[in-house]
């Protein structure tokens, strides 16, 4: 899938949301509208990074992106796929997947493929696998802070809730840090 296809998901994706969010104000649904507004601001941020940059991650990078973006925000909050109780469990699975390669990406956006030759294969593995543990642990001090500072209910099952989604973060970047680390040697 080339730039200009991927890009024409991202707006599509807003445009949905954009819909998403007249139908709920018009409803006086107040969390599913501000969803649908943290949907328009995600969905056009792709469109925007590359317009402010000369570098796009790769299509398959943002067509997972997209795909988060309609797993947990679509689907998950306004279609109400979270009750299902396992399905945070698998975006947090794909949220590990997809922060891992975001670290590959950075990876060699950073040190270039010249300079990655003579490090190590474990020191890649851990920045890979790090990085997406972190954004896990970020966005569970999001959900923790969001309770507590404006009475939010983001941590449904409380303690089972964060470290079963921090488990899921968790094994989804070390699959993909262990695959660049198999691919490595």
């Amino acid at each position: 899938m080339k730039k200009n296809g991927v890009l024409f998901l991202c707006g599509l994706y807003t445009v949905i949301m954009v819909l998403c969010l007249v139908y709920f104000y018009e409803k006086g649904n107040v969390h599913s509208y501000q969803v649908a507004i943290g949907g328009i601001v995600c969905g056009l941020m792709p469109i925007v990074l590359n317009r402010l940059t000369k570098r796009f991650f790769n299509a398959p990078m943002i067509l997972s992106y997209v795909l988060f973006l309609v797993g947990s925000q679509l689907l998950g909050s306004l279609a109400h796929f979270y009750s299902l109780g396992w399905w945070d469990t698998c975006i947090h699975f794909f949220s590990g997947i997809l922060l891992a390669f975001v670290a590959v990406a950075l990876y060699e956006r950073l040190l270039g493929k010249e300079a990655s030759s003579p490090l190590s294969v474990w020191l890649i593995l851990l920045f890979v696998w790090g990085f997406a543990v972190f954004g896990g642990v970020l966005w569970e001090v999001y959900e923790f802070s969001m309770d507590h500072l404006f009475g939010m209910h983001l941590q449904g099952g409380g303690n089972d809730d964060t470290m079963t989604d921090l488990i899921a973060d968790t094994i989804g970047g070390g699959v993909i840090a262990l695959f660049i680390a198999l691919r490595g040697k």
